[in-house]
Parts: structure tokens; C-alpha cells; sequence
């Protein structure tokens, strides 16, 4: 008998084999099927990024390249005298890339692009794992598909907020999660808590909104004596809370004064910024986290996800998802199709992270932006494809339950007819292509299944795919199109219905290039002659406008020439009212600038004694106020001492001396 080695270069060919075709057991059109999505979503999220950006989190980015100290904070300026409203986990991410590659649009939003690819395959994993048999590769496809084109993904995975980062850490959480019920381990439990706390240094509060799923998948499903399930969860929360708190631990403790003054908060700490700004003040409206009735999302209420605004970015596929959860939840139905074990635990995660979702972001009267439903999108894709294969599976095995499925398409194909229609001057034949299809579908079903020919059902399917997916294909190539708007990041046509920031409003944009700007002494050209300094090509004559930092005073490019000329051994270029102004003229110049009012300009950051320190010690020269409301927007002492204390540059509208 004779032993035949296999040696490393065989194993790594198999290795590569199974990674391209996937496992042997595994049907041969799968994992093809899964790269061709992944390679569609990495065009969908990377394809022409040129001057996508918000300014307000790409002057922080840039800032993080210049100092350690502003990239540790997530300070805007690289003086770190203000932070941004957000913890910097996102901003890090995309840091080290600007960092390691050089300064640029390309080099920030890659990372983000990459971060939304592997949100899909992960979203695709799971699904595949919550099956136990080869149906688990149809419900895995389905969700990827689902997952890349939801238009609002696509939309904000072009942009560098921290919702892209968000929701691969939340999809990593329940992929954890569902391996731990599947498994039967602790291990994997923990490592899902802590890519929750690791969502809270992203987003803070938001990323908690998975974690009733969670706990309740895992009560649920556990196969551990309830005591222990109590005790894993336990374990779970301390891994949280650890992960959660720790960099708002370090920097609550750290000296005030040596540390930049915490954005958005109202007595500089973190924790007033999570329970306020970024916490109950978007769910209750209260204080500066309020929105006047949801601000860019419309007013809140139960039918908010289906308005004008939200609507086309991702509500197309909610009717579905909501038959066929409640379809999987029922005794009957889920003993006899949608399956028990790793499969119940998956309606679970899923289920309850759509429905904790669809309620807090319906519901919160604080500011509410289009973009915070990407969160969705990952329950979205996953009910759809579980939710297609177990209907599937209930029109042909039952004539019982077999009229869910039409149902389904009818009411989906239905609303997503309302949706388009709602811009009848954007594609106007889409609309009834989606209409004549959804007939079809349901018309094939029913008499295939009256007439026992299901087989015939396949040209139905067909039918139903178009009627799903052709509404939100649509929309998620728009952003492909122009530059999308950085602040409020949204796909397709506008309803008319938005002001700033809204779909086919001011697109947000910021210098490209692929070094950082700083002068006529770095690459890419001289504020001082007009060009923008990462492009070195002529601006606008604006440094900051409507939809990059956010709607506030533009500082033209005269001005920041004057400014750059003038600095001298200052550490700051100026100090200016809002991150709003700051932002641009940080980005046009390469320069720190103090944004005294933080993103606002009502944060009480800038106080008469600390602008005094900053102007004796040589630090701070000059004070721009005027249309961004005056030296740290509605502090009247600040802004009196300004005009008491420095002198008017002539010919410089509102710029201030304080030399």
C-alpha cells in the first residue's frame, strides 16, 4: 500500500479551490454566485469616490494625520482644541489608511467601501449557517443581492460617516452571536458583545439597538440550562460595558485642559455626550439632540419609514419581510417550514433587530437623518432571503399556507409601484414594468399552483425578482451618477420634499488628490492664488458651502490666502464659530482652525479667558465671525471681548486682529 504526502503546495491549491468554488458538498454555483455580488457591491461602493466626503469628519481625518493626539480624540482641528460629536472609531479606520496611503478621497473612502463589501458577505455567511440544508445557499444569495442594493448602503458606503463602520461591527455581533447558538460555545457570545462596544465607539448609543435581539435569540435558543443562559449573558454584558466605556473612560479622565473639549456636550465629557446629544436627545427631542419632529427624516410617527423621503431608500422590500416574519413566527408554520435550531435563532436576530429598529427610528422625535436606516438594511436582506425560501417551501408543500407568497409579491411589487410613482418624471416607465411584472408573478403562482404545474412557478420567480429588486437597483446607482451630498447622504431621484441635504439637493464634495493640502509648500497647489490645495485646481471661491461640513459661512479663498500669509508662528490659522466654517478652511489649507461653537456653534467650548490665554501665549491670531453667527455662536461675552479687544482687517469682512 503505498501512502501518497500531501504536500503545502497541494493543500494551498485546495485551499484556494474551496475559497473560489466553496466546500465540496456545497452546490457548484454558490460560491461563484457569491463573488459575482461581492465584486457588484465593491462596484457599487467604490466606483468614481471623487469628491464624495463630509467635510466635518474629513478635516478630523486630515487632522488625525497631522497630530496623534487629534487622532486619538477625533479632534476636527489638529491644534485638538474641539472633537467631533462622534467617538472616533470610524474616523481611526479611515486614519491609518490616510496615513499609511497619504491624505485623499480614495484613501478614506476605500476603507468604507471594503467595510460595506464585507457587511455583505458576512450578512450572506450567516444566513448560509442559519440553514442545515442547500436551501441555506438560496437564502444566502438572496440576502446578499438584497443587502448590496438597498440604496441608502450604497449611498453611505460612498461617504465617511460612521454608519458604514457601524453596521459591519453590528452585522460582525450577530454573526457571532448566531455561531454561538449554533456551535453551543461562550466564547463566540463574548466576541459578539464586544463587537457591540465596539459599535458604541462609532456611533455610541445606536449600536445598543441589536441588543434585545441578541439577549432574547440567545435565552431562547441557547442549548444551556437557563441558569447558565443567564450567567453567558451576564459574562456578555461585562465584555460590553468594557468595550463600550473604555475610550470614554480615558478621555473623561484625562485632564480637561490638556485634552480637546468634548463636541456636542454641554459640561465637556463623553458621558453627557452619550446620554444627550448622541442619546435621549434623538429619541425624545429634548435639548440639542432634537430635530423639530425628526428634522431630515420627516415627522415621526409609525408611518415615517414610508414617506416621501425615507421611502425609496429602504422601505421597498418592509412589506415582505413583514409577511414572511410573521409567517415564521407562527407555532404551525415554524415547526413544518421555517425550522427549528440555528434557523429559529436566526428569525430571532433578525427578526427582532428589524423590529427594534423600524420602532426607535420611527418614533424618535430628536434630529433623524435618512442615512441612520442603513442600521436596517442587514435584517432587511436577511428576512428576505429566509423569508423567500421558507414561502417557497409552503407553495410547494401546501395548498394551505401556498397563497402566502403571492401575497408577498403582490403587497411588494405594490409598494414599490407607490414609490416610483411618487416621482413620476424619474423613469417613468420603471414604475409600470414593476406593476406588469408583480401581475405576472401573481397571476403565474396562483394558476400553477390551482393547475399543480408549480415547475411553471420558475417564470414566476422570475417575475417576482423584478418586481422586488428593480425599484431599489434603480435607485442605488444614482449615487454612481454625481457626487452624492457628504452630510445627508441619500439615493435617487429627489421627492421634492427635502431641503438641505435631501435627495437631488446640494451635492457634498470635497478636494481629491491623493496627498494632504497644506500650501503652496505641500503638493497640490496655493490656497493663496485660488487653487484648492489637495487639487490644486481653481475653487469655487468658497472653501466651506451647503452640504460638506453642513449649512453655515463660507470662508472664501481670498480670505484663507490672507490667513495662511498672516499666520506667522500661530498655532491655530483662526478661530472661526462652528465646525460648519472650520471644516472647509481646514481642508483648503492644510491648517488648524478652532471651531469655537463645534458643529452648531452653540457649544459652550470658547470662553473669554480661554480666547485670552490663546491670543497672550501667541497661539491664536486672528477671529473670523459674521455669517456663522459670530465668535462662538450666541456667547455674547466672547464675542464682545472680540470686538472690545481686537481690530477689524480692513477689507477682510469679518475677520478680527487680536494680535
Amino acid at each position: 500500500m503505498t501512502v501518497t504526502a500531501i504536500g503545502p503546495g497541494h493543500r494551498a491549491a485546495g485551499a484556494l479551490a474551496r475559497a473560489l468554488l466553496g466546500a465540496e458538498d456545497d452546490p457548484r454555483w454558490s460560491r461563484p454566485a457569491l463573488w459575482a455580488v461581492l465584486a457588484a457591491a465593491f462596484v457599487l461602493y467604490a466606483w468614481a469616490l471623487s469628491g464624495n466626503a463630509n467635510e466635518y469628519y474629513a478635516a478630523a481625518i486630515l487632522s488625525g494625520t497631522q497630530s496623534w493626539k487629534a487622532f486619538f480624540f477625533g479632534a476636527i482641528d489638529a491644534g485638538s482644541f474641539i472633537t467631533v460629536d462622534k467617538p472616533p472609531l470610524a474616523l481611526w479606520v479611515m486614519g491609518l489608511s490616510a496615513r499609511i496611503f497619504g491624505y485623499g478621497t480614495w484613501s478614506m473612502l476605500l476603507p468604507q467601501a471594503l467595510a460595506g463589501v464585507a457587511a455583505v458577505g458576512l450578512v450572506h455567511s450567516a444566513v448560509r449557517r442559519a440553514f442545515t440544508d442547500p436551501a441555506g445557499h438560496v437564502a444566502a444569495l438572496i440576502a446578499a443581492v438584497v443587502m448590496t442594493l438597498t440604496p441608502i448602503t450604497v449611498a453611505i458606503n460612498r461617504d465617511n460617516n460612521p454608519d458604514t463602520v457601524l453596521v459591519l461591527l453590528l452585522v460582525l455581533s450577530a454573526w457571532f452571536c448566531l455561531e454561538a447558538l449554533r456551535a453551543g460555545r461562550l466564547r463566540p457570545l463574548l466576541v459578539a458583545a464586544l463587537f457591540v462596544g465596539l459599535g458604541f465607539n462609532a456611533k455610541m448609543l445606536q449600536a445598543y439597538l441589536v441588543v434585545p435581539a441578541l439577549a432574547l435569540a440567545y435565552l431562547a435558543c441557547a442549548r444551556v440550562p437557563w441558569l447558565k443562559r443567564v450567567g453567558h449573558l451576564l459574562a456578555a454584558g461585562v465584555v460590553l460595558v468594557v468595550s463600550s466605556a473604555w475610550w470614554m473612560v480615558i478621555t473623561d479622565l484625562w485632564p480637561a485642559e490638556s485634552r480637546p473639549y468634548i463636541g456636542g456636550s454641554t459640561d465637556n465629557t463623553v458621558w453627557d455626550l452619550v446620554i444627550g446629544y448622541n442619546g435621549l436627545g434623538r429619541v425624545f427631542g429634548q435639548g440639542r439632540g432634537g430635530g423639530g419632529g425628526g428634522g431630515f427624516g420627516g415627522e415621526a410617527g409609525a408611518g415615517r419609514l414610508f414617506n416621501d423621503i425615507l421611502a425609496g431608500q429602504i422601505s421597498w422590500l418592509l412589506p415582505f419581510c413583514v409577511v414572511a416574519l410573521g409567517f415564521a413566527v407562527l407555532p404551525r408554520v415554524r415547526r413544518r417550514f421555517a425550522g427549528g435550531g440555528p434557523t429559529a435563532a436566526a428569525w430571532l436576530v433578525w427578526g427582532g433587530w428589524l423590529v427594534v429598529h423600524y420602532v426607535v427610528f420611527s418614533f424618535s422625535s430628536g434630529t433623524f437623518h435618512p442615512y441612520y436606516t442603513t442600521a436596517m438594511a442587514p435584517a432587511v436582506a436577511a428576512l428576505a432571503g429566509m423569508g423567500g425560501v421558507v414561502m417557497w417551501r409552503a407553495y410547494r408543500r401546501s395548498r394551505a399556507w401556498a397563497w402566502v407568497l403571492p401575497l408577498a409579491v403582490a403587497l411588494t411589487g405594490g409598494w414599490s409601484f407607490v414609490v416610483l410613482r411618487r416621482t413620476p418624471d424619474w423613469l417613468p416607465w420603471l414604475a409600470w414594468v414593476v406593476l406588469g411584472a408583480t401581475l405576472v408573478a401573481v397571476v403565474v403562482l396562483v394558476l400553477a399552483k390551482a393547475l399543480g404545474r408549480v415547475r411553471v412557478a420558475a417564470v414566476a420567480l422570475v417575475a417576482a425578482v423584478v418586481a422586488g429588486l428593480a425599484g431599489p437597483a434603480a435607485y442605488a446607482v444614482t449615487p454612481l451618477q454625481s457626487q452624492i451630498n457628504g452630510t445627508n447622504p441619500t439615493a435617487g431621484p429627489s421627492s421634492g420634499r427635502m431641503g438641505f441635504g435631501g435627495p437631488g439637493g446640494t451635492p457634498g464634495r470635497m478636494p481629491d488628490g491623493g496627498q494632504f493640502p497644506g500650501g503652496a509648500t505641500q503638493p497640490g497647489g496655493n490656497p493663496q492664488d485660488g487653487r484648492t490645495a489637495a487639487t490644486g485646481e481653481r475653487g469655487s471661491g468658497r472653501t466651506g458651502f451647503m452640504g460638506r461640513g453642513g449649512p453655515g459661512g463660507g470662508v472664501s479663498d481670498e480670505l484663507a490666502g490672507y490667513l495662511v500669509a498672516n499666520q506667522g508662528g500661530a498655532t491655530w490659522l483662526a478661530a472661526v464659530s462652528s465646525a460648519q466654517q472650520a471644516s472647509g478652511l481646514i481642508l483648503s489649507t492644510g491648517k488648524p482652525v478652532i471651531a469655537m461653537g463645534g458643529f452648531t456653534g452653540s457649544d459652550p467650548a470658547m470662553t473669554v479667558d480661554r480666547l485670552r490665554s490663546l491670543v497672550s501665549s501667541g497661539q491664536l491670531r486672528y477671529v473670523l465671525s459674521g455669517s456663522g453667527g459670530g465668535p462662538g455662536r450666541g456667547n455674547a461675552e466672547v464675542t464682545s471681548w472680540v470686538q472690545q479687544n481686537c481690530t477689524a482687517v480692513d477689507g477682510q469682512d469679518g475677520l478680527y486682529d487680536c494680535k
